[in-house]
C-alpha cells in the first residue's frame, strides 16, 4: 500500500512541477502562443485520458504488479527525456509519453486496494492511496516556484527522475494482488507439476488471449457509455476534477498579478488548496467506513454501495461553497488569506468527492473495480487537460470574480446528484434496461 500510494503521488506530483515555469520554457523555444503554454503543462493529462484505456484491461488480464513496474520504468524514461528536450514539440510529445505512463497508479491503485483489503476497510486504505494525488499536485508547483529560477526549468523534470529511482526499485518486487492471475499462476503451475492440462482456474472465462485482449480493452469504455451509474459518477467527478486545475490557472493570475506575490511566494498559495484536500481526507478516511457499517447494521445487514454516497452530499457543498469565496474575495482584493480559505473549502470537498465515488466503483463493480476506475479517469483526465486551455480567455472576458462564478454555478446544478444516487443508485444499477455483460 505504502509502495503504490508513493508512485501515485510521483505521478501528481510530475503533472504540476512546471506550472510555475511554464514562462520560462516558452521563452527558451521563442513562442509567444498562450495557449500552446497551457498546453505544455495540461498536455500531461491526455496521457491520464488515454492511458487508462489500455493500462487498466492489461491489468486484468496480465496482473498488477507487471503492469506498475512496466509503467514506472517508462514513467522515469520519459521525464529524463522531457529533461533533455531540444525543442518545444518534442517536450510536448514527451510529456503526453509521462502521463500515459504515469496514470497507472492512478488507474490501478483502487483496484489493488480492492484486491487487498476488505469492503468495510477499503475506505481507511483509500485515505491511504488518494494522498498521492492530494500532496502531488500541492508540493510540486512550491517546489517549482523556488527551482526554476535558481537552477532551470529542466531541472524540475530532474527531481521527478531522482524522487522515482528508489521507489521504482520497490515496486519491481511488488507481488500480484489480482485473484485472476493469481489463480491462473497457480493453475500453470499444477498443470506442469501434474501434467494434467484440462485443470481449469475457477476465474477461467474460457476466452481465447485474443478475445480477452479485445474484450479487456472495450470494458472501460462500455462501462463509461452503458452503465448510468459510471456516467454519471464520472460527469460528476469530473466537474469537480476540473475546477482544480482551474485553479491551478487562476492562482498565479491571482496572487502574483493583483497581491505581488513573488514567484516562489505564489508557489505557497496552492497550500491552501492542499491543506483543504487533507482535512477532507481526515474526514472522508474516518466517516467512509464507519458510515458503512452503521447504515448496512440499519438496513437489513446487506452493504450496498449507495451506502459510501451520504459522504459525497457533503463534497456538494463544499465545493460551491468554496468556489464563490474565492471567486469575490479575489476580485475585491480583499485579504490575501481570505481567497485562500475559499481555496480549502474548494479543496476538502475535492478530496471528499474523489474517495467517495472510487470506493462507490470499487465496491460497486469489484472483479473489474479498475476498467470501472478507468472509465472515470478518461473523461476526468480529458476535461482537466481541456479546461486550463480555455480558463486564461475566460478570465480575460469575465474577471476572476464572475468567472469562478460561472463554476460555482454549475457546482450548485450538481448538488442534488449524491441525493438521487443514494436513493434510486441500487434500482440504477439492477434495472434490466441497463444489465450490460462487462
Amino acid at each position: 500500500m505504502v509502495v503504490i500510494a508513493v508512485i501515485t503521488f510521483l505521478s501528481s506530483f510530475a503533472s504540476t512541477i512546471i506550472s510555475p515555469c511554464v514562462g520560462d520554457i516558452m521563452h527558451e523555444f521563442g513562442s509567444t502562443n498562450g495557449v500552446l503554454a497551457s498546453f505544455v503543462s495540461s498536455v500531461y493529462l491526455f496521457g491520464y485520458a488515454f492511458g487508462p484505456l489500455v493500462i487498466a484491461p492489461l491489468s486484468e488480464m496480465y496482473g498488477r504488479a507487471i503492469v506498475y513496474g512496466s509503467c514506472i520504468i517508462l514513467f522515469l524514461v520519459f521525464n529524463a527525456a522531457c529533461a533533455l528536450a531540444h525543442s518545444l514539440g518534442l517536450l510536448i510529445g514527451l510529456r503526453l509519453l509521462a502521463g500515459i505512463a504515469g496514470s497507472c497508479p492512478l488507474t490501478v491503485g483502487a483496484a489493488s486496494i480492492a484486491d487487498m483489503f476488505p469492503r468495510e476497510r477499503c475506505g481507511l486504505a483509500m485515505a491511504a492511496w488518494v494522498l498521492g494525488p492530494l500532496l502531488g499536485p500541492t508540493i510540486a508547483p512550491i517546489i517549482g516556484g523556488y527551482l526554476a529560477p535558481a537552477m532551470g526549468w529542466r531541472w524540475g523534470f530532474w527531481v521527478v527522475v531522482l524522487l522515482t529511482t528508489i521507489p521504482m526499485i520497490f515496486t519491481l518486487a511488488m507481488r500480484e494482488s489480482y485473484a485472476y492471475v493469481i489463480l491462473k499462476q497457480k493453475t500453470k503451475r499444477l498443470q506442469k507439476e501434474t501434467g494434467n492440462e484440462s485443470l481449469r482456474s475457477a476465474l477461467d472465462t474460457g476466452k481465447t488471449p485474443t478475445d480477452l485482449f479485445i474484450f479487456s480493452i472495450v470494458r472501460p469504455i462500455k462501462m463509461l457509455f452503458m452503465s448510468p451509474i459510471v456516467l454519471l459518477l464520472s460527469i460528476y467527478a469530473t466537474t469537480v476534477y476540473g475546477y482544480v486545475y482551474i485553479f491551478f490557472t487562476t492562482l498565479p493570475r491571482v496572487f502574483e498579478a493583483r497581491y505581488g506575490f513573488s514567484k516562489g511566494a505564489t508557489g505557497l498559495s496552492y497550500l491552501g488548496i492542499g491543506i483543504g484536500m487533507v482535512l477532507g481526507l481526515v474526514f472522508a478516511g474516518a466517516v467512509l467506513d464507519r458510515l458503512l457499517l452503521y447504515l448496512t447494521t440499519q438496513k437489513g445487514g446487506n452493504p450496498l454501495p449507495e451506502y459510501r454516497l451520504p459522504v459525497l452530499i457533503v463534497s456538494a457543498f463544499l465545493v460551491p461553497i468554496g468556489l464563490f469565496w474565492y471567486a469575490w474575495t479575489a476580485e475585491f482584493m480583499e485579504p490575501w488569506i481570505l481567497p485562500i480559505i475559499g481555496s480549502e473549502f474548494m479543496g476538502a470537498g475535492t478530496i471528499i468527492n474523489f474517495m467517495s465515488i472510487s470506493t462507490y466503483l470499487v465496491d460497486a463493480y469489484t472483479t473489474y473495480a479498475a476498467s470501472a476506475v478507468a472509465a472515470a479517469t478518461v473523461l476526468r483526465s480529458l476535461l482537466g487537460a481541456l479546461l486550463p486551455l480555455a480558463g486564461n480567455r475566460m478570465f480575460d472576458t469575465l474577471g476572476v470574480g464572475w468567472g469562478v462564478s460561472v463554476m460555482g454555478f454549475v457546482a450548485v446544478a450538481f448538488v442534488p446528484m449524491p441525493f438521487i444516487l443514494y436513493f434510486y443508485g441500487r434500482r440504477i444499477r439492477e434495472s434490466k434496461l441497463f444489465r450490460v455483460e462487462f
